[in-house]
């Protein structure tokens, strides 16, 4: 299974989704990295050239409410709701709350192991 991880917007601090990337294809997934400073829009055109199950994002930016929605939103309109959305940053509890119910899978709080997010990963990716 082919993953996208991706740091969008101005957020330079990537260390967090390296790590996941890493721990990622240490357990067996193909995982593309996109780099920093990436838009909706290229992340939704990436997730689409890879051919990916699932795209993670990585955003401590405080910038989710707005990412999170356009992703899913462009995933959408390119035919590509199959592609599912995850991720994990510095997110307060009520918005992870609402990012769920637009359609985010699973938000990762700082603090989660790369061994639950592996877990999480291989449990949705099998259903």
């Amino acid at each position: 299974m082919r993953i996208l991880v991706a740091k969008p917007g101005l957020d330079g601090h990537d260390r967090g989704a390296k790590i996941v990337a890493r721990a990622l294809r240490d357990a067996g997934f193909e995982v593309i990295y996109t780099g920093l400073q990436q838009t909706p829009e290229m992340i939704v055109e990436s997730a689409l050239q890879e051919d990916v199950a699932l795209v993670g994002l990585s955003i401590l930016s405080g910038a989710h409410m707005t990412i999170f929605p356009e992703v899913l939103r462009l995933l959408k309109a390119r035919g590509a709701s199959h592609i599912k959305v995850f991720g994990g940053g510095i997110i307060p509890p009520d918005d992870v709350k609402k990012l769920k119910k637009m359609g985010v899978i699973e938000i990762f709080l700082p603090g989660t192991s790369t061994e639950a997010i592996v877990e999480f990963v291989k449990t949705r990716l099998k259903s």
